[in-house]
């Protein structure tokens, strides 16, 4: 769990080995020379950073963040920025968006969290897509089209990414979508404080932009045009619907009671520009980011002192507030939030429930509902809940524990979500979901193939990462080319040799049959190997464990500037929340990166090396991930430079463990 913003502050943590009063007596004489086997020797081991490998989009994160900080230079004629940009997208094509929204289970799994608080990725990510836009960088689409064209059904997170990737494989699409804009949950389900719509729009149209990309908007596929038409019109299918249904909450009369709504529709119809007040008092069931965009919208809208139809009306689609003139609204008389976990636990981002609380949201937590409470009319006036915990993975009741009764003119779920899968009902798996296989084929469907929330839904990030998988997934069937098993650290890697390219210092080819004859089965000269180097990215990710922590020093996070309002000030408070940061800042806080399982030029191995074994390579041949190399007949085996190696990239090898 990352450090807390305050105790970082007050406490000005680093790292330590050991707590107070721990001991232990090393003999290092013992350890740097165990027996005869000090003829092992250093080897420069890439692995997976935790960033990357908690990233449902397998981002390059250390990758780009090594860009911002200047380590891994830009080739002649690209700026830093632009570098950044194309390294990280080549993943995920929307920065802006994920640098303002994701929860960042990056952040969660940083190594740095073992010193003293977390690297701020989400920021620098907001900070590359925004400079993006600012420069007005593109996409390349220069890949060669090979006549093959995939129908994409959603235009959302997941079939926007799909169609970008396709592209970039020469595959045209045709994007057939129910809204009459693009973005999907991106623009429907988040309030725009959150996704600015300039910048949303930016990163849709780059996409289309692209060419080959077709957009059926105000289209539903199994109502406005038929599946099999869609189908003859194309080599393959792609279900990335999202998912526009909410699960109610599992208590007597839920669905027979009007003011009884989802999240979902609550969310869409807000975002449509047609809800623009709500009822006077706003109870939301949740706990995730979805609840918190709920309770956050109802505070900025407000109500109104007196009005005639019911809230749920314009979240049903049954009227509208198009036209209605905001300056008329009041704040709501209560607005509560209800989670079944602990404040700490939520699943939604630690600070979004820190700005709803500060906006003067009330939260409940460990308390599950247990009854509605229903007028003559058949209308919920409230909820009643009892104070819960959890047991065997299912919330329960304390015995004994406390009653409440939360009163409400409007009542959201905000506690699950399913697709409508009306007019395609043959692939709806019994839980208004569509089924995939490992690599997100439709199992029994030929040429179908699904990816995003309709699968599970989850994180947009998640959609993203799907959407990646599914186009590797079409390119090689329509290629005929057998599967294989995905790598084990499914992500998206540095790669030394393409580096290598980019620098002008290709590796040769290497020929079979120039060394059939002569027995050899390696060399220490020819340009055909990358010599003292091994890349184990795609099957390890490396832990704090085998990093040299003492290394680093205290460096507190450069925090975004955000725009909270306070409980008085919120009501028609529609400026965006999270203020991108200066690129002196995005410099600096990119550089907090550890760079773990990749060397970032320290020169501590160069500098310890009691032999001078370790030794920079020169200018002209050196890149990331080649900057130090050994000299063997130097080497004793001391493991020191691996001692002191903080990125855990330098391996002890060549002999017996």
């Amino acid at each position: 769990m990352a450090t807390s913003k305050q105790d970082m502050q007050d406490n000005k943590l680093t790292f330590r080995k050991y707590e107070d009063g721990d001991f232990v007596n090393n003999d290092f004489g013992k350890q740097i020379f165990n027996e005869d086997t000090t003829y092992k020797c250093p080897t420069y081991v890439h692995r997976t950073p935790p960033c990357q490998g908690s990233c449902p989009s397998g981002e390059d994160i250390r990758g780009w963040l090594d860009i911002v900080r200047g380590i891994e230079l830009p080739p002649e004629g690209v700026s830093m920025q632009e570098y950044a940009f194309r390294r990280s997208t080549d993943a995920n094509p929307f920065p802006s968006m994920m640098g303002r929204v994701c929860p960042a289970p990056c952040e969660t799994g940083c190594n740095r969290n073992n010193i003293e608080d977390f690297v701020g990725i989400n920021s620098v990510e907001q900070y590359i897509g925004d400079t993006a836009f600012k420069e007005g960088f593109k996409f390349d689409n220069s890949a060669a089209m090979t006549g093959k064209k995939v129908a994409i059904i959603g235009g959302g997170p997941a079939g926007m990414a799909a169609a970008y990737q396709l592209r970039r494989k020469g595959i045209a699409s045709t994007i057939f979508d129910d809204h009459s804009e693009l973005g999907g949950m991106m623009r429907y389900g988040i309030p725009g404080y959150r996704t600015p719509r300039d910048f949303l729009d930016n990163e849709c149209n780059r996409i289309v932009e692209m060419g080959n990309i077709e957009t059926r908007m105000n289209t539903r596929v199994g109502r406005d045009v038929a599946l099999a038409d869609v189908e003859k019109e194309h080599d393959a299918v792609l279900w990335a619907l999202g998912c526009w249904t909410g699960r109610g909450v599992p208590v007597e009369g839920w669905d027979e009671t009007p003011n009884c709504v989802s999240a979902v529709k609550f969310l869409e119809q807000f975002n449509k520009g047609e809800m623009k007040y709500t009822g006077k008092k706003v109870l939301c069931i949740g706990g995730g980011d979805t609840s918190i965009d709920v309770v956050s919208v109802s505070r900025r809208i407000g109500t109104l002192t007196d009005y005639n139809e019911m809230p749920e009306t314009v979240v049903n689609g049954e009227s509208s507030h198009a036209d209605h003139d905001s300056s008329k609204n009041v704040p709501c008389e209560l607005v509560t939030l209800t989670a079944l976990f602990k404040k700490e636990e939520m699943t939604a981002a630690q600070h979004e429930v820190e700005d709803a609380t500060i906006e003067g949201v009330n939260i409940m937590n460990e308390v599950m509902p247990v009854a509605l409470i229903r007028d003559a009319n058949g209308r919920a006036t409230g909820m009643k809940f009892v104070d819960s915990k959890w047991e065997n993975n299912a919330p329960v009741a304390v015995e004994g524990g406390k009653e409440y009764i939360v009163e409400a003119d409007i009542i959201v779920a905000a506690i699950g979500q399913g697709g409508n899968l009306d007019g395609v009902e043959d692939f709806n798996n019994g839980r208004n979901l569509v089924d995939a296989d490992n690599l997100y084929r439709v199992p029994g469907k030929e040429n179908h193939y699904v990816c995003g929330d309709i699968v599970r839904p989850h994180l947009l990030t998640t959609a993203i990462g799907q959407a990646y998988i599914v186009s590797d997934t079409i390119e090689n069937d329509f290629n005929n080319i057998e599967l294989k098993k995905r790598p084990k650290v499914d992500v998206h890697h540095f790669d030394l040799t393409d580096k290598l390219v980019e620098a002008g210092l290709n590796v040769d080819a290497y020929d079979v049959n120039e060394h059939k004859d002569d027995g050899q089965r390696g060399t220490d000269s020819d340009n055909y190997a990358i010599h003292n180097y091994e890349d184990r990215s795609s099957q390890e990710i490396i832990s704090a464990d085998e990093l040299f922590l003492g290394h680093f020093a205290y460096e507190e996070r450069n925090l975004r500037d955000t725009d909270v309002p306070s409980s008085d000030e919120v009501l028609g408070h529609m400026a965006e929340r999270q203020i991108s940061l200066e690129e002196e800042k995005a410099v600096a806080e990119a550089g907090r990166c550890m760079s773990c399982g990749m060397c970032f030029e320290c020169d501590n191995c160069v500098i310890y090396c009691p032999q001078d074994a370790v030794f920079r390579v020169k200018k002209d041949s050196k890149t990331l991930g080649r900057y130090v190399d050994t000299d063997y007949t130097k080497c004793i085996g001391c493991h020191i430079c691996s001692d002191v190696c903080p990125t855990g990239y330098i391996d002890m090898a060549l002999g017996v463990a």
